[in-house]
């Protein structure tokens, strides 16, 4: 799950970065405009993974603090 995650904030980053530098949304392209439902699904997901990355960094400092104790 961790791995799965990590891909799609990889993956959500890079069309970021796109739509920054470029203004080019690869996912909207990719599936029909930014509205349409499976763009949003998209968009959904890599979120939800990217909410997911957020504990990374808690089980790091967790990991750190046990082997402290």
């Amino acid at each position: 799950m961790d791995t799965l995650a990590l891909i799609l904030s990889i993956i959500g980053s890079l069309n970021w970065g796109l739509v920054g530098i470029f203004r080019f949304d690869l996912v909207a392209w990719l599936f029909g405009g930014q509205t349409a439902t499976f763009s949003r699904i998209i968009y959904t997901i890599v979120g939800l993974a990217g909410l997911w990355c957020i504990s990374f960094l808690f089980r790091r400092r967790a990991i750190i603090d046990a082997e402290d104790a």
